[in-house]
Formats: C-alpha cells, sequence, structure tokens
C-alpha cells in the first residue's frame, strides 16, 4: 500500500467507531420492539407500503443487520437470503453471481437508489454482485418472482434494490478500520446530516484484500507454484437533497468505484485439449461511475406526487490476461424517467410511469439500443382486510419491438390472528444483450441480431402467521416460473438462437423465534427445482436444498453477539475447465461475530468467518476462504 493510503487510512481512523455503535443501537431496538414485520417497503409497489400489506415475496436487509454481521460486500450479504444462491469465483472481489429462484444468473435486475447498474457491455447483461462494498448501505430490499410490470426488462427472477443512507439531523461523522486474515486491510469514513434545506451523506470506502487462496492445488501442474487472488476497492458516494420549498426538492446520487483484481485464469494447451490454471495472473481494472439527477413535487395537497430523473452509468474494463492479451470493454446507460403517484381516494393510488432509455457499447464494438416504456399500477384496498396491486407495462425496444408484461398481487391480512395470506402471478422477460445481437467472436462463433427476448410467466403462494403474541412468526412460499426462448447456442454451435425452456419451482420457508427481548433467531429453508426443459437436466449452481440460521443476542447493553449458520446442499455443476459435468458436495460454513461499545463514541469489533474451517468449492474449480479472524475499532463523532 503507498503512502497516500496509509494516510487517508489514518485520518479515517479518527471517525470509525461510530458506525459500528450506532449500528449496533439500532438493531436493540429493532430486537426490542418487534418493528421488523411492519417495515415501510418501496421496491414491491414503487410506493412505501407497509410490508405486512405486500403480497410479492420479500426479504430486508437493513444497515443495522449489515453491522452487526460485519458483511463488507452485497455479495457476502446475499449468501443467507432465502430463494437465491449466489456464486463467488472465489474470495473478496470474484466475479459473483445471483440465481434468484432457480433462474439464470442475469435474469435478477440491480438498482441502486433507482438506478439500473448493470453493464450494457457485458456479454450476458449479468450484474457482478461481487465488487459493491455495502458501507453506505441503508437498506437492501430483495424482491423474488417476475416483476418486468414495474421494472420492464432483466426482472425474470426478481429485483436487488440497494437504497443508501441519506442525511438528516446534526452532522454526523463515522468509520472503521479492519484489519485480519488473507491480508485484509479495509476502512471507511462517512459524513452526513442537514443544514437548513439541504441534506448530505458522503462515504469513502476502501477495502483490500491481498492474499486469497483460490485456486486448487490439484488442479495445478507438476511444480506450478499457485498465486493468490489480489483485490483493491476503492469506492466514493454521495446523496445530496435540496428542499427549494415545503413540495419541491432536488436530488444527486453519485458513485465511483475503482477496483484493482488479480486472479488466475485458465490456459489451453493444444496438444493435449486441455486447460491448466494459468502461471501468470489475469490483471483487471474497472472504473464503474453511476448517477442520478432527480426533481421531486407533491402538489394538490399530495394528490398527486411526482418526480422526474435523468440517470447516467459507465462501466470501462481493462484486462491482461497471459493467454489472450489485453481486452477492453466499456460501456454507457442513459435514462430520463418519470413516476406519478395519483391518490384516487384514500384505499386506491394509481401509479403512472414513462422511461427512455439508452443503452450502448463503446468497446470492444460499437451499438446501441434504445427502449421507449410506459407503465401503470393500480393499488388498492378494500375493508380492513383485502390488500392487492395490479400492474402492466408496455416496452418498445428499436431492436426486436414491443413487450407487454404484467403483475397481479392480492393479499389477505387478519390482524388479530396474526395470519397473512398472499399470491402473485406475473410475468417477466430478458431482452437479448448487444454483444449477443452484434459482437463476433471470429472466426468460429457469430452474433445474431434476429434475437429474441426470453420470457417467464410465474407465480407464487404462501402463508405468514404471528404465534405467541409476535414471539414466533412461521412463513412458507410456493412458487412456479416458466422460462421460454431463452438465448443458448445453436446446433451448429457458432450462434445464438432462442431454442432454451426451463422450469423453476420450490418452496421458500421461515421461523422466527423470539425467547427474550434480547435475543432473535431465524431460521430459513428453500428447496428449489430447477430443471432444462429441452436438455431434461437439472440447471447449473442451482442447488436444491440451502437453509440459514441467525442468532442475535444482546449480551449485555454494550454487547451485541451475532451467529450465522448457512447449509448448502450438492448441485449440478462443471469441471472448471467445463469439459466434465458432475455433482458438487454441498458444504456447512459457521459465522460469528462480536461488536463492544467502550461508550458512546467507540467500539471495538471482530468477527470468526468459516469458523471451522470446512473446505469447500463454490463453483467448482475455485476455492473458498477457509477460517478467517478479523478485528477492528470504529468511532462515531
Amino acid at each position: 500500500m503507498n503512502s497516500k493510503l496509509w494516510l487517508w487510512a489514518g485520518a479515517v481512523a479518527l471517525a470509525l467507531l461510530g458506525t459500528q455503535a450506532r449500528a449496533t443501537e439500532t438493531a436493540v431496538a429493532a430486537v426490542s420492539t418487534g418493528e421488523v414485520q411492519n417495515e415501510v417497503v418501496i421496491t414491491a409497489t414503487r410506493l412505501a407500503t407497509p410490508q405486512r400489506e405486500v403480497a410479492s415475496s420479500m426479504t430486508i436487509v437493513t444497515a443495522a443487520d449489515i453491522e452487526a454481521r460485519q458483511r463488507r460486500t452485497l455479495a457476502d450479504l446475499l449468501k443467507d437470503i432465502p430463494g437465491l444462491n449466489a456464486v463467488q469465483t472465489g474470495g473478496p472481489g470474484g466475479a459473483t453471481s445471483v440465481f434468484m429462484r432457480g433462474t439464470n444468473s442475469n435474469h435478477t435486475k440491480m438498482l441502486i437508489d433507482g438506478i439500473d447498474v448493470s453493464d450494457p457491455s457485458n456479454s450476458t447483461g449479468a450484474f457482478d454482485f461481487g465488487q459493491l462494498l455495502a458501507q453506505d448501505i441503508e437498506r437492501v430490499e430483495v424482491l423474488r418472482g417476475p416483476q418486468s410490470g414495474l421494472y420492464g426488462s432483466d426482472a425474470i427472477g426478481g429485483v436487488i434494490n440497494i437504497i443508501t443512507r441519506s442525511g438528516s439531523g446534526p452532522t454526523h461523522f463515522a468509520g472503521f478500520l479492519e484489519g485480519g486474515s488473507f491480508a485484509t486491510f479495509n476502512q471507511a469514513a462517512s459524513l452526513s446530516g442537514s443544514a437548513d434545506a439541504l441534506h448530505f451523506a458522503a462515504s469513502v470506502s476502501h477495502d483490500r484484500s491481498g492474499a486469497t487462496p483460490v485456486t486448487p492445488r490439484d488442479l495445478l501442474q507438476p511444480g506450478e507454484p499457485r498465486n493468490d487472488d489480489y483485490n483493491d476497492n476503492f469506492t466514493a458516494s454521495t446523496k445530496l437533497n435540496y428542499d427549494l420549498s415545503q413540495h419541491f426538492d432536488i436530488g444527486l446520487v453519485a458513485r465511483y468505484a475503482h477496483i484493482d483484481l488479480r486472479t488466475t485464469s485458465d490456459s489451453f494447451d493444444p496438444a493435449t485439449s486441455l486447460s491448466f490454471p494459468a502461471t501468470t495472473q489475469t490483471e483487471a481494472r474497472t472504473n464503474e461511475f453511476y448517477s442520478r439527477l432527480s426533481a421531486h413535487l407533491n402538489c394538490f395537497d399530495g394528490a398527486l406526487d411526482q418526480s422526474l430523473n435523468f440517470s447516467y452509468t459507465k462501466d470501462r474494463t481493462s484486462t491482461l490476461d497471459p493467454a489472450f492479451g489485453a481486452s477492453n470493454n466499456a460501456g454507457d446507460r442513459k435514462k430520463v424517467d418519470w413516476q406519478g403517484n395519483l391518490k384516487l381516494d384514500f384505499t386506491e393510488t394509481m401509479v403512472l410511469g414513462a422511461e427512455y432509455e439508452r443503452d450502448a457499447i463503446t468497446q470492444p464494438i460499437s451499438a446501441d439500443t434504445r427502449v421507449a416504456s410506459g407503465y401503470a399500477q393500480l393499488q388498492s384496498q378494500l375493508g380492513s382486510h383485502w390488500f392487492s396491486a395490479l400492474n402492466v407495462r408496455y416496452d418498445d425496444n428499436n431492436r426486436f419491438g414491443s413487450k407487454v408484461t404484467y403483475r397481479l398481487a392480492p393479499t389477505w391480512v387478519i390482524a388479530g390472528s396474526g395470519t397473512k395470506l398472499k399470491a402473485s402471478v406475473g410475468s417477466g422477460f430478458k431482452a437479448p444483450t448487444l454483444s449477443q445481437l452484434y459482437q463476433d467472436f471470429l472466426p468460429f462463433f457469430f452474433a445474431n441480431p434476429n434475437l429474441k427476448p426470453e420470457s417467464s410467466t410465474g407465480w407464487d403462494a404462501g402463508i405468514e402467521q404471528n404465534i405467541s403474541g409476535n414471539s414466533v412468526l412461521v412463513g412458507a412460499t410456493y412458487f412456479r416460473n416458466s422460462i421460454r426462448d431463452l438465448i443458448t447456442s445453436d446446433a451448429t454451435f457458432t450462434t445464438y438462437a432462442n431454442i432454451g425452456r426451463a422450469t423453476t419451482s420450490g418452496i421458500e420457508s421461515f421461523m422466527q423465534y423470539r425467547p427474550l427481548p434480547t435475543l432473535t433467531m431465524r431460521v430459513d429453508y428453500t428447496f428449489t427445482k430447477a430443471y432444462d426443459d429441452v436438455a431434461h437436466d437439472a440447471l447449473l449452481r442451482r442447488p436444491k436444498h440451502k437453509g440459514s440460521f441467525n442468532a442475535s443476542w444482546q449480551a449485555t447493553t454494550r454487547l451485541l453477539v451475532n451467529m450465522d449458520v448457512l447449509w448448502v446442499g450438492e448441485w449440478a455443476d462443471r469441471s472448471r475447465d467445463f469439459t466434465r459435468a458432475l455433482n458438487a458436495p454441498g458444504y456447512t460454513t459457521v459465522n460469528v461475530t462480536a461488536n463492544h461499545h467502550l461508550d458512546r463514541h467507540f467500539a471495538v469489533f471482530g468477527r470468526i468467518d468459516n469458523l471451522f474451517d470446512r473446505r469447500y468449492q463454490n463453483p467448482t474449480g475455485f476455492l473458498q476462504p477457509t477460517l478467517g479472524i478479523f478485528g477492528g475499532f470504529s468511532l462515531m463523532l
């Protein structure tokens, strides 16, 4: 690490402990009051709605949860979430895919403060969850099931929406320093608050893991040394809002990340037609920039609430691969969107929206696509028990034409008995990427400009029940998705075609138990069947069985202890060089964390990841981190 980073880290140290302290206080409040089930959510309906009135299956992760578990990246947060499987090629920074309800890794819409952050230059359009740092996240809303009726392309499996922290009240300065196994050295600092009409929040984060073993030794050639992965991520973000009047405000969200990643790619031996881990590491440098300008107006005594937004994103990655040489990928997205929420009466709200988007690749080819969209939703309440949301959306793509999608999500709530019955049915689609349409890989593989979107229809139904005065909460949901026109290689293996079909189904279930005001325990179990309807094989990297257990205990007024157990059953996979089909063995990991307040300004914290030093690969050919011990301190002023 250079001297500039050491000086920066020293300055950060003066603010660190408060973030941990504040998060611990919030966690205690959540455990004590039992308000978790009454949270207001946004993603399911694009409106602030109490979670008990939402039929869609959702998981909420708060800033308090993030700090209690000491998760540093979004990839770490998602591994425990029911209904999805997060697959990371190695340790911190490794490419991370999410398979939600058994759908493909590019079937999940990813948003940060309303910004679509997928990279237009990515060949599949899948978002890489491995490099998104979690330090400035206020909450994560994971919405499962097809959601294209509100969100358009990519939302076949669901939507993950990140909401970052906003500023209010007196100025707060906070941060932390952390070090530990695998040459880890992480720092973060944040400043937030308000001054008259201005609300502000800004943060900087630096995560560094200098030596993470990833390549299995049995894949190396005789005498070949193993090169451990290196990842260095610097992220800066800000959220500003200015109240021009009581009913009109403007805002800015901006996020920048610079990433240096060194990994071990594979080299192909033409003499044996086999591939082996390369002796020289692949180096990749990525720059990401996301921004959004917004204007918000509340008029007619609150009857119409509307916002106008302009978003701009730019991604650029330069890669030096020992086998394939240097390459560059670059893409950007410009988007204008308007949304108006019209209150028809006390029990009904109409949501109207219009969007115009241009996606472009600038390297390694030059191509773009334009999409004009409109959507409408009626959110209703009938009596004191029935709640529903009905939406429909029209997308017009200049490359393949139009697409209409929908979603209906009713729920029945009986407050007296603590019962909630819910169901939903909807459709989704995934537009072909610019790479699939126009990028040839000469001399053997060619793009197909005539591709159609991938499409799906899905439904779910479930029940949630409070027992014994909210001390016990149980629930189960059955889901099923039918996906058609999947884009895959044709029979000649020389181009793409819409010939794939798949069916996914399963059950998501949970039980939460609070035996003491200071102790909360939760168990989640997901069963997933995901099959290729053409080849009649299980889809890769979708385990049938997945379970998690979390216990959060406020041992004293100053000490918070947390334990996470993750169990993943076996799954269908292929060897690292993709030449052999195999069944990958399951695994169980245990993580333990502790956060201790010294006073209201200072705290110390520590965690042990993979407590029992479980050795496993996920995906096959990529080791996951072994036992790791980390610790640090934080401060808040």
